[in-house]
């Protein structure tokens, strides 16, 4: 990874339809939004919590 992505926070958020994805800081404008976990410091962060709350039954993969 960049330095850049070191730079932003990135989150974990449930859709709507049960789904979670990664985002950043600069794109949470989405209104589909059920629960976000977050923030954390890097993508690789994110991607580790999102893989947690797929095994835990909480989201489901894409």
């Amino acid at each position: 990874m960049n330095d850049a992505s070191n730079s932003q926070s990135w989150y974990v958020i449930k859709t709507s339809a049960g789904n979670c994805k990664i985002v950043s800081t600069d794109l949470e404008e989405n209104s589909e939004v059920v629960e976000k976990w977050g923030p954390f410091d890097s993508q690789g962060d994110a991607i580790a919590r999102r893989i947690g709350l797929i095994r835990a039954g909480k989201c489901q993969p894409q």
